[in-house]
């Protein structure tokens, strides 16, 4: 925690040198966007962007290591200490074309600069050398009554660039604030426009609304404002899906996980998180009712792996994340099967990498729906039995042992080597030479001389 500390304050006095320095050229320069915000919050900002009325040019010649990001929009990248810091100038914006950026821009003033940017918490700029905020739009105020709004004309503003429709449920989410009625109006008139822009950037978006510790509001707001029915469908088909009331009295399908994610810890991993909203997708197109008046779902969790893989490609999310999420989808329903594994099995579903959220995923469903964990508490049981040793033991035999014996290269090898495994998770064989002989009288085969 010191090293942080020393870390912030490092960063916020070398963007205050950036600031002295642009200055002592006869410069205006401010801090500017969301570190303002975050300052007055009493919160440490990630990074410090600077905004000033020097030229992109003028800021490359007076900075030794700068390398340029968005020359044609004024933004210039310095790095100071190991720091980088991205000083912008003054700029206003043209006619948006294309729903992301601006056609074109203007070198402007401080003022005009502000009333081009989205919400009004974002468009304050402090002074670090007065230690003083400059506010033209209304930003500090909003902050106090916790208030999302956009700067101007909101149409206008998330016509221009359609990512801020999602910022705005985002920002709401994260700092738990209220979206302001006119913002909150156009958020959901422009909701169906919403892709428009690029997967990635929604993406990034949904990442940080579900990833808050307030992923459940984040939820909410995503579901009112249209913005689910638009970007994730499949989690949207799950309303008004009916599940069997003696197991799930809690409600339909989309009411299930909503529950669930309120019940994951704050701190959880996106696979995890990722996992519970789409747990369930394959649940409304597997959906039937069988002779006895049961409703039924056969293979939702492998048609939800599918899906869930669908999804997640369309998003560009990483190959690893995508992968780990479908495990989990994949497997969610093998935990009821548990207590009736055979040790060997027991401890090859206990040892895979993504085990660890696939009992917690495990745990918020049985608590959201008929709350029974006998079998989350028998794994945590086992998971403790099995915390003495390795849960998968380093091999009794190898295939050079098996080609001693006379085997030839194939398949057959690679056989006779997960069965003398089974014995060894079993307890049946507990060295290589139990393990040599068990081999010899189970194929029939000799040790070479």
């Amino acid at each position: 925690m010191k090293m942080e500390k020393q870390a912030d304050s490092m960063m916020e006095s070398t963007a205050h040198g950036i600031v002295r320095k642009l200055r002592a050229a006869g410069h205006v320069a401010y801090y500017a966007g969301g570190s303002v915000r975050d300052l007055l919050r009493g919160q440490v900002p990630k990074d410090i962007d600077v905004a000033t009325d020097a030229r992109p040019e003028a800021v490359q010649k007076m900075f030794s290591r700068t390398y340029a990001v968005g020359a044609h929009f004024g933004v210039i990248v310095v790095l100071e200490n190991g720091f980088q810091f991205e000083v912008a100038t003054f700029r206003s914006d043209g006619a948006y074309l294309d729903g992301r950026r601006p056609s074109e821009v203007h070198f402007a003033t401080a003022e005009e600069d502000a009333a081009r940017r989205d919400f009004t918490i974002n468009g304050m700029f402090f002074d670090p050398e007065a230690n003083a905020v400059i506010d033209f739009v209304g930003g500090r105020a909003d902050l106090e009554a916790r208030l999302i709004r956009a700067i101007g004309d909101p149409s206008q503003r998330f016509a221009e660039d359609r990512l801020r429709i999602l910022r705005a449920v985002r920002f709401a989410t994260v700092l738990g604030f209220e979206i302001e009625p006119s913002t909150w109006e156009a958020v959901v008139a422009h909701a169906p426009s919403i892709n428009e822009i690029s997967a990635e950037r929604i993406r990034e978006e949904l990442v940080r609304i579900f990833m808050s510790p307030q992923r459940v509001r984040g939820w909410d707001l995503l579901d009112t404002s249209g913005l689910m029915r638009a970007i994730l469908p499949k989690v949207e088909a799950m309303k008004g899906c009916e599940q069997p009331p003696q197991f799930h009295p809690e409600g339909d399908v989309f009411k299930h996980t909503r529950i669930m994610l309120d019940l994951l810890p704050e701190e959880a991993s996106l696979p995890l998180v990722f996992s519970v909203l789409f747990h369930d997708i394959g649940k409304p197109p597997t959906s039937s009712v069988d002779e006895n008046g049961r409703i039924r779902f056969n293979g939702h969790d492998r048609v939800g792996a599918e899906m869930t893989e669908a999804v997640m490609q369309r998003l560009r999310f990483s190959r690893a994340e995508i992968d780990a999420t479908v495990e989990a989808v994949r497997q969610h329903m093998v935990f009821k099967d548990v207590p009736n594994m055979r040790v060997a099995k027991l401890k090859r579903f206990m040892a895979r990498p993504t085990f660890p959220d696939e009992l917690e995923l495990h745990r918020v469903d049985c608590q959201s729906s008929h709350g029974m964990l006998d079998n989350y508490d028998f794994l945590r049981q086992k998971r403790e039995e099995f915390a003495n040793e390795p849960i998968i033991p380093p091999p009794l035999v190898r295939g050079d042992d098996l080609l001693a014996l006379g085997l030839k290269p194939g398949p057959k090898i690679g056989e006779i080597l997960e069965a003398v495994e089974t014995q060894q998770l079993e307890g049946t064989l507990r060295n290589r030479e139990e393990a040599l002989e068990w081999v010899e009288r189970e194929y029939s085969l000799q040790r070479r001389s």
